[in-house]
């Protein structure tokens, strides 16, 4: 009966346990391409979008001011801003 006992306890499969992904470390061209220090601005055409540089009021052809950011994800240089 021990006998009988242990050889089902030695046939039961034992999980492997894995240690933990890993996450993979980030290249020096992948921190040059997402700069710290941003903000998040509501853009003319109604979406958001997170830009790096400046803000700056640019003249415009009627002799008005337009708001714009610079430097924003997408590789856009300057997006119009809602005022």
């Amino acid at each position: 009966m021990k006998v009988l006992a242990l050889a089902l306890v030695l046939s039961i499969p034992v999980p492997k346990l894995a240690p933990p992904a890993r996450l993979p470390f980030s290249t020096p061209s992948q921190q040059q391409e997402n700069p710290k220090g941003g903000r998040w601005y509501f853009a003319a055409n109604g979406h958001a979008v997170y830009c790096y540089g400046p803000v700056f009021t640019m003249p415009q052809p009627q002799g008005r001011l337009m708001k714009v950011a610079t430097f924003c994800r997408g590789d856009q240089i300057m997006v119009p801003l809602k005022d």
